[in-house]
This record gives structure tokens, sequence and C-alpha cells, in this order.
């Protein structure tokens, strides 16, 4: 091979790389800027975190919607671990119950700023709109395979179910009742008692 094609290559190669790693920073400094509180973080807020130049994250994304699904992939990864368990064998349905408001409670406090910036831009973001569905419908979908017994309950016992522990009215207990986890926690925890008596 002519070494001129291969310093050419090593170029382009280095270009990759480059790009590669401006693209993992800028998404790092989305998902922390709004970790720390920021929910709606400007592009030259997000291009300091990243050290980058702000023509570079217009570059390297070139629309809202493609650093959206890049931070949401990384921020699904970190958090699969959490909603990974099944329930065991054996286990009452009390047992079932506590274990579904300890998986909603990790999941929704690790989640927790970043669903909130998401609910601020997803009436204009597509993208946001239709990751806010599916994290809906997943959240049922998990209810039903810790409490299988709602698939023949009275619909309002698993409407009241769904919205008892969903992110909502976490978020509400947490950021509008000022709730402390261990109160928020039991508060949940109560709801939650009280519905699953009537199965």
């Amino acid at each position: 091979m002519a070494k001129g094609s291969t310093r050419a290559r090593e170029i382009t190669d280095g270009r990759v790389l480059r790009s590669e790693r401006s693209r993992e920073a800028i998404a790092g400094a989305l998902l922390a800027l709004i970790g720390e509180g920021n929910l709606e973080p400007t592009a030259q807020e997000v291009a300091e975190r990243a050290d980058v130049g702000i023509r570079t994250v217009f570059r390297l994304f070139a629309d809202m919607e493609t650093l959206y699904a890049t931070v949401d992939a990384r921020l699904l990864a970190e958090v699969q671990p959490l909603v990974s368990e099944r329930p065991a064998a054996g286990a009452t349905l009390g047992e079932r119950a506590a274990a579904l408001v300890a998986e909603r409670v990790a999941l929704f406090e690790r989640i927790a700023p970043y669903k909130r910036a998401s609910n601020l831009r997803r009436h204009l973001s597509p993208f946001l709109a239709q990751q806010h569905r599916k994290f809906v419908a997943e959240l049922r979908a998990r209810l039903l395979r810790w409490l299988p017994e709602l698939c023949s309950a009275p619909d309002a016992v698993a409407e009241a179910l769904d919205q008892a522990t969903s992110f909502e009215a976490w978020d509400r207990l947490r950021s509008d009742q000022r709730l402390g986890r261990a109160r928020a926690v039991a508060a949940m925890e109560c709801a939650v008692r009280g519905l699953v008596a009537a199965l």
C-alpha cells in the first residue's frame, strides 16, 4: 500500500476517533448537568462542560433528537440493573408488593432529574414523547409481572395501583410534598398495601 494512502487513512481514523470522543464528552456533559439539577442546560453550557467548541456540538449533533437519543441510551444502560429482578418463586402477595415499591423507588430516584428534564421538553420532541409512552407501558408491564393478580382484578384497582406506583406520584411526594425518601417510601407503601388488600 502506498505511504500516502496509509497516511490518509490514519488521518481519517484519527478524526473519527476524536469525533467519537467528543460525542461521548458532549453526551456525558448533558447527563452531568441535568443530574446536578440544571434541567434545561444551554448548548453553550454543554459545550463548556464537555470542553469542546459550541460549533462542535452542532456539528456532531445536527439536531437535539440525536443528542436526546444518545443520552437516553446511556441512561437506559445504567438503570437496566435496577429493573432486571423478577419476583421470587413462592413470594407472597405482600412480599411482591413490597419488592415492587422498592424497585420503583430505586429506579425513580436515579432517573428523577432526567425524567423531569424530559417532561419539560417532550411536547417539543417526538423522540422524548415516544420514550415517555414506552416508559409508561414498561412500568405497567412490570406492575403486572410483580402482581399478576391484577389481570383478574377490577379495572379500578389496577388503574389505581398503576397511578400510585407511577413516576408522577413519586415525584409529587418528593418535589411538591417535599417528603424525604423514607417518608415518601412509607407513603407509597401505604397506598400500595391499601390497594393490594382489595386483591
